[in-house]
C-alpha cells in the first residue's frame, strides 16, 4: 500500500495498519517521514517488519535556473538519501525507488517543451547522486489534465524517452494505470519499459467520471471504475516485472474513511480487479 491511500495516518498508524492488515510492503511519502525524522522513521519502519517499495514524491523542477530551481533540485538531492537510508531499514526484498513528478508550467510561462528540456536537465544532475546511493529515479508521467500546473511529462513514451540517456537501474519510469490508462500507445510502451528494464513501480487505482471539482483527489479502488487492469497488467508482467504492485489512491471519501476499514477495503478491490491477473502470487503492497 502506498501511504498516501490513507493520507492522513501519521507514520506509526500507517505501518501498523498496513502490517496488521496482512500486507508485506509500504510506500512511504515524504512529509511524514520528516516530522519525525529520518532516522527514527528507518528505525521504525525496520521494527514493522515491512517492505519498503518507494518514496514519493519529487521532482517540480521546471523552473529556470535560479534561486528556486537551486532549492528544488537541493530538497531532491536530499530525498535521494532519504530513499537509500529507508531501502536500507525495510525488510529483505526493499527496493530504493523514488517517484518523480516533473512539475507544471513555470509561473507565466506557455511553453511545454522549454519545461520539459529542464526536466532532462535535472535528471542529469541528479542520476550521478543517485547512483553513488543505489536509488532509481523513477519518473511519473501523469495524465494531460496535470500538464499545466503539476507535471509536463504525460505519457509514458515522454518519460521514458528522458530516461534513456541514463542506465535502468539509475532512472527509470512509474506506471500507474490512473494516469496512462488512456493511452493508445500504452501497451507498446510498456512493452518497451519492459524490454529496457525500466518498470522501476507498477502503481493501480481506478478512474471513474463524473470527477470532483478536485481532480487530483479523484482516484478510486481497483474495480470501482472503467481501467482494464486485465491488459494493463497483463502486459506489465509480460515483461518480466517482478516486483510489487502498489495501491495509490487519492480520494476524499476514503481518506476520511477509519485506516484499517481502507486497509481492508483496498486489499479486497485490489484481490479482485487486479490480483488474477498477475502471474506470480497476490502481492499486496
Amino acid at each position: 500500500m502506498n501511504q498516501a491511500t490513507i493520507k492522513y495516518a501519521n507514520l506509526d498508524e500507517a505501518l501498523h495498519s498496513v502490517a496488521a492488515g496482512g500486507y508485506e510492503a509500504i510506500g512511504l511519502w515524504r512529509e511524514p517521514v520528516q516530522e519525525v525524522g529520518l532516522a527514527e522513521s528507518a528505525r521504525r519502519l525496520r521494527d514493522s517488519g515491512l517492505r519498503f517499495t518507494t518514496l514519493c514524491r519529487g521532482g517540480f523542477f521546471t523552473m529556470p535556473e535560479g534561486p528556486e530551481r537551486r532549492a528544488a533540485i537541493d530538497d531532491n538531492r536530499r530525498a535521494i538519501e532519504e530513499t537509500a537510508t529507508l531501502a536500507a531499514a525495510g525488510a529483505p526484498g526493499s527496493t530504493a525507488v523514488y517517484v518523480l513528478v516533473a512539475g507544471g508550467l513555470p509561473e507565466g510561462s506557455r511553453d511545454v517543451v522549454d519545461a520539459r528540456a529542464r526536466v532532462a536537465d535535472a535528471l542529469a544532475e541528479l542520476a550521478p547522486e543517485a547512483q553513488a546511493a543505489g536509488v532509481t529515479l523513477a519518473i511519473e508521467p501523469l495524465h494531460p489534465m496535470f500538464a499545466s500546473d503539476r507535471c509536463v511529462v504525460t505519457t509514458l513514451k515522454q518519460a521514458l524517452d528522458l530516461a534513456e540517456p541514463f542506465a535502468p537501474e539509475v532512472v527509470g519510469v512509474t506506471v500507474d494505470t490512473f494516469h496512462i490508462w488512456w493511452d493508445p500507445e500504452v501497451l507498446p510502451q510498456i512493452a518497451r519499459a519492459g524490454a529496457s528494464g525500466r518498470i522501476a513501480t507498477y502503481q493501480v487505482c481506478d478512474w471513474k467520471t463524473p470527477l470532483p471539482a478536485n481532480v487530483l483527489n479523484s482516484r478510486h479502488y481497483p474495480g470501482d471504475g472503467v481501467i482494464d487492469f486485465a491488459t494493463l497488467t497483463a502486459a506489465v508482467e509480460a515483461t518480466g516485472y517482478a516486483g510489487d504492485v502498489e495501491v495509490e489512491i487519492f480520494n476524499d471519501d476514503i481518506w476520511n474513511a477509519p485506516y484499517d476499514e481502507v486497509v481492508a477495503r483496498t486489499a479486497e478491490t485490489f484481490g479482485a480487479a487486479v490480483g488474477p491477473h498477475l502471474a506470480l502470487p497476490v502481492r499486496t503492497a
